[in-house]
């Protein structure tokens, strides 16, 4: 049974073994800056915290402010982004900084957070607990996860984790005991193997008492993936690739890219193949051809081989050079 002195064991766990982030403040002090706490979820959303941290310190360097994020280019921001995937998150950061910046300041509660561009119930709680000190439950994958095996909840319904995480905020503490939840659910209940010989409520766990924790909450349907097939063009000149960027909407919009036809799900093989990749989105798999041409395709420009470091490809286009770039040395050691 889930007892009062729960969330108390919870957060003095907190207290002695939190995780030191680079957009947290340590347990009892001031909250942190909430421009800080708002890039972080946005970046954390479907990305691990390893790949954050050095990535969030970069995006800060640059741009200290949410005013500085605003006065930033769009292909300046997008380019910064490129290799953290879910490039939309990308453009509803650029427009909800600009949004703030106009309005002069954060909106402190959840549900004015909720009005801005890419803030979803989860983002919009967890900023204004962590960030202003609302008794708001942010319940992710995670925090789900914690609440459904300390009630032994099987198939819990979003309003039930959401009402039992919500009663379970300590008055005054909102921010400490929503980070502690994270980090309970990220190091010890995890989905797999979880620690529960280390976790401060396992005394409260029916899951635990039950003797199958990893059994709560019952695994979802899995949905088949559809899978497409796409080419790209290496063009190549002086030491030069032609890139391109593409549409602002769709699939990594707005970002440099090899240029290249349409994704279908039909399969085209080309005959001057250099290799292919495969990526997967959240929402469809992709065989990715590099394909050999001469001359340009498309609305781009020519960027140095030597600097694609620079050039702020995402990640299915830095393979796919990488692919064209080892196709180049394999044909230059075979002549």
């Amino acid at each position: 049974m889930v007892t009062a002195n729960a969330p108390a064991r919870v957060i003095q766990h907190y207290v002695d073994n939190f995780r030191r982030l680079p957009w947290r403040s340590p347990p009892g002090a001031p909250p942190p800056d909430p421009y800080r706490v708002w890039l972080s979820e946005i970046m954390l959303q479907q990305t691990t915290v390893a790949a954050v941290a050095p990535r969030f310190e970069r995006f800060v360097a640059r741009w200290a402010t949410i005013e500085a994020l605003a006065a930033a280019s769009d292909q300046d921001i997008l380019s910064e982004w490129a290799g953290l995937g879910y490039y939309a998150r990308a453009r509803n950061l650029i427009a909800c900084a600009r949004e703030i910046a106009s309005r002069g300041a954060f909106p402190a509660t959840s549900a004015e957070l909720r009005k801005l561009p890419g803030i979803g119930a989860y983002t919009a709680a967890a900023i204004a607990a962590i960030a202003f000190g609302e008794e708001a439950a942010a319940v992710d994958t995670n925090v789900q996860r914690v609440v459904a095996r300390l009630h032994g909840l099987k198939q819990p319904a979003k309003a039930e984790i959401q009402a039992l995480a919500q009663a379970m905020i300590p008055a005054g503490r909102a921010g400490d005991f929503t980070q502690a939840l994270m980090d309970l659910g990220a190091t010890i209940c995890r989905a797999r193997a979880p620690l529960c010989g280390t976790c401060p409520v396992q005394s409260h766990c029916a899951g635990f008492k039950i003797g199958t924790p990893e059994a709560f909450p019952a695994p979802g349907p899995r949905r088949a993936r559809p899978h497409k097939y796409g080419i790209a063009y290496w063009i190549e000149r002086d030491g030069n690739v032609w890139l391109v960027r593409r549409p602002a909407k769709g699939m990594l919009g707005g970002m440099a890219a090899l240029p290249g036809r349409e994704w279908t799900e039909a399969h085209q093989p080309h005959p001057l193949r250099l290799g292919a990749v495969r990526h997967v989105f959240t929402q469809f798999s992709l065989d990715l051809e590099i394909v050999a041409m001469s001359e340009p395709v498309g609305n781009g420009g020519w960027h140095p081989i030597d600097r694609l470091a620079d050039a702020g490809l995402p990640t299915l286009y830095r393979r796919a050079a990488d692919v064209a770039l080892g196709a180049r040395a394999e044909a230059r050691a075979a002549a």
